[in-house]
Parts: C-alpha cells; structure tokens; sequence
C-alpha cells in the first residue's frame, strides 16, 4: 500500500475540521483497473486478489489512529475497500453518492488508452506529471472536474457543519473513495481552486492525510 502524507495548509474548509485529521483512501485495485477500463460510476466492477489485500493493508495502517467516523462511496469498489476498517474498529459505514468517482458518461467501460484528454482535460505534463487544462470539459452524457470539485465541496462543507454541530463522533475521519474523487477533495480541503490544481499520483490503495490544524490568534 502507498502511504503518502501531505499536510492541508489552512483554509476556510479546513477550520471546520480542527483538530482532527482526515484520511482521504483511495479504493484497492479493482477488476476494471486491472484490465485498463474506465470505471466512473459503472458498478460493475470489484476489488481483485490484490484489491482485497490493499484493503487489509489500509485497514491495519488506519486501525493505529483515533478514528471516529467512516465515509465511503455507494460503489462497490469503495464499500469493499472500506469493509476490513469498518470490522476491525466495529464503525458502521456511512455512505453517501457525492463520493462516487467522476462520471464518464458514455465512456464508461471503454478502454483507458481511448480516453483523451479532449474529453477529460488532464494532460501528462513533463516529467509524468498530469495537470487540469480544462476543469470544464465533459465527455458525452458525463461530468467534468469542476462538477466532481463542486460535489467534493458539497460534502466537505455539510461534513465539517456537522462536526461543528457535534452530530459526528469524537475522533479522525476516515473518507474512502475513487482516485479523481481523492485529488478533488484534497485540493478543496487545501484551498486550492479546481483551476490551479494538479492531477497528482494516487494508485490504488493511496492514503493521503489531510491535518486541519489550528489558526493562531
């Protein structure tokens, strides 16, 4: 499993969230990533042999944090990603649509290398690193970035009302979802806008921790 952490600098959707730490997971690899499809909100899919074992590894990483709480998205890639964390700290799931990965519309089980950027507007930069050219550009019947940020926002804000309301337990939160839904939603947690994000490296199995420290007077 990939552990990478990086450190959300404040911004007005991380003070919600003060201290506490938000763990975005990327789910295991699943049937469709092994043959190269593209997977969106497609349902088909599910984690294979190594999928699973990623999903074990993720569950005895997160086990070792104060975790209080588990979202996850409605696809089941990301439930079965989400279901060993769930056993071993007895947290129930609580899944919500807004996590789901980007809609790719009509090109959703066709082959990745048929999936270019005049539909998604990601580029590989120099060095194998992809960026956003186009945060509105959509494939047929799909969605583009700027409406899979807009959804990331959505969930952050309402997420961080109700820590501050105190309707969610005490502790970390662990948020288990697909790979562009992870780059989005540490971009928003970050402060940074759809237009200035990168597209960055997240594998299958990816954990990135998102710490909302404290403002100082």
């Amino acid at each position: 499993m990939t552990h990478t952490v990086l450190e959300a600098e404040p911004s007005a959707m991380t003070r919600g969230f003060a201290g506490r730490t938000l763990f975005l997971v990327r789910h295991g690899e699943s049937t469709w990533n092994k043959l190269a499809l593209a997977q969106g909100h497609n349902d088909e899919a599910e984690l294979t042999a190594q999928g699973h074992e990623q999903a074990d590894a993720i569950a005895s990483v997160l086990s070792d944090y104060p975790v209080g709480s588990i979202y996850v998205s409605d696809l089941r890639r990301a439930v079965q990603t989400a279901t060993p964390l769930s056993s071993m700290l007895g947290l129930p799931l609580r899944t919500d649509v807004r996590l789901r990965e980007r809609s790719l519309g009509s090109l959703e089980g066709a082959l990745l290398v048929q999936v270019g950027p005049e539909v998604t507007g990601i580029v590989a930069a120099i060095g194998g690193q992809q960026s956003v050219t186009d945060p509105d550009i959509k494939p047929e019947g799909g969605e583009s970035i700027r409406d899979l940020y807009l959804r990331a926002a959505g969930f952050s804000t309402e997420l961080a009302a109700k820590v501050a309301a105190g309707s969610v337990p005490p502790g970390d939160i662990v948020i288990v979802a697909h790979g562009g839904m992870v780059r989005v939603l540490h971009a928003c947690l970050s402060g940074v806008p759809v237009e200035h994000m990168n597209w960055i490296p997240v594998p299958n199995g990816t954990v990135l921790r998102v710490s909302a420290r404290r403002e100082h007077p």
